[in-house]
């Protein structure tokens, strides 16, 4: 017959088990019915074990990037305190949206994540073109159109731009629909802002201008996908 514990050893036992250790200890053996969803890692389908994986899970890092540049982003297009332009968010965008959610991206290719591969390095590169395009000076991509066709021409060009990002956005909002209840609304949110961003460009006011009440829309949207993030 098994002896029960005292107090004092159910004690001692339950501060190892914080540490792993001890007969209360919760230790995944793999066969578990109680896996987080896809064991944390930024990728829809079943659970993969992580137990031979020789690198770090890249993918809180990728969406760290993501979502700090997004938040940013999102609050100038929602015109918060009267902030219109996006100059602020260029360095941003090359630096962490950019630069360290694609790397974040490559290492998920190391680690043998298709979905994240893809995902964090896709949108890495959206924040560096996003970035590329609005850095003045050096690359004028935006002056050429101006001088050249008038600002109506750049804010097409602009919008077509969003709308590619919103069409490739759907591709991976229909992968997740196998996924979480969270990871779809990330992706569902953040499609929802391409399309709304790109629709107020493109479907610009009386005056010409970026529509304000969509844009200030599609930057809403994009402050729900970085908190999803």
């Amino acid at each position: 017959m098994n002896r029960q514990m005292t107090h004092e050893e159910h004690q001692t036992a339950l501060a190892a088990s914080r540490f792993g250790y001890g007969p209360l200890a919760h230790v995944n053996t793999g066969n578990s019915g109680r896996l987080p969803a896809f064991g944390g890692e930024f990728q829809p389908g079943l659970y993969k074990s992580v137990s031979e994986r020789k690198f770090a899970n890249p993918a809180p890092l990728g969406l760290s990037a993501f979502a700090l540049t997004t938040f940013v982003l999102s609050l100038i297009n929602m015109s918060t305190r009267n902030i219109a332009e996006p100059n602020l968010v260029v360095g941003l965008a090359f630096g962490y949206g950019g630069l360290v959610q694609l790397l974040a991206g490559m290492w998920e290719m190391a680690v043998g994540n298709t979905f994240g591969a893809t995902a964090l390095s896709s949108y890495g590169g959206f924040w560096l073109s996003f970035a590329i395009i609005l850095t003045p000076g050096g690359f004028n991509i935006e002056e050429t159109y101006i001088e050249e066709q008038g600002i109506g021409s750049f804010y097409d060009a602009f919008g077509l731009f969003l709308m590619g990002w919103f069409i490739f956005t759907t591709v991976l909002l229909i992968v997740t629909l196998r996924s979480t209840v969270a990871f779809f609304v990330l992706f569902f949110t953040l499609d929802m802002a391409f399309l709304l961003l790109g629709i107020s460009y493109l479907q610009r006011d009386a005056s010409g201008e970026v529509n304000a009440p969509v844009h200030k829309a599609g930057g809403f949207f994009g402050l729900l996908a970085a908190f999803a993030a």
